[in-house]
């Protein structure tokens, strides 16, 4: 498994959505504690699709997306986009919380 970072709320210590001059793309920063995150806004779309899947529907409980590279696609979208694979939702789950066992066991080595 890749290294697991754990952000809590009180480790986030802000958020910047913002245009870039010369562009047309939304970018995120996310100031974390230790480091700043930026992404692209293909990124934040892919997770607020997602996020809005998985809260608004009754029955689910998880979506995964991977990374493809797509040759055609809509005009203004980017190559690479994160997209719905085709997994069982207690696949993802318990992979999911694998993650989150690895981020307990960090938190809990802290203290």
């Amino acid at each position: 498994m890749k290294r697991v970072r754990c952000y809590p709320n009180e480790k986030v210590e802000g958020v910047t959505v913002f245009v870039p001059r010369g562009h047309s793309h939304v970018r995120v920063i996310l100031e974390l504690e230790d480091q700043v995150v930026v992404l692209h806004e293909a990124t934040v779309a892919a997770i607020a699709r997602a996020y809005m899947d998985v809260v608004a529907h009754p029955l689910r409980r998880a979506v995964q997306l991977r990374r493809a590279a797509l040759a055609e696609r809509k005009r203004g979208y980017a190559e690479h986009q994160l997209l719905e694979v085709d997994r069982g939702e207690d696949e993802i789950v318990e992979e999911a919380e694998k993650v989150l066992e690895a981020c307990a066991e960090r938190v809990s080595g802290e203290a």
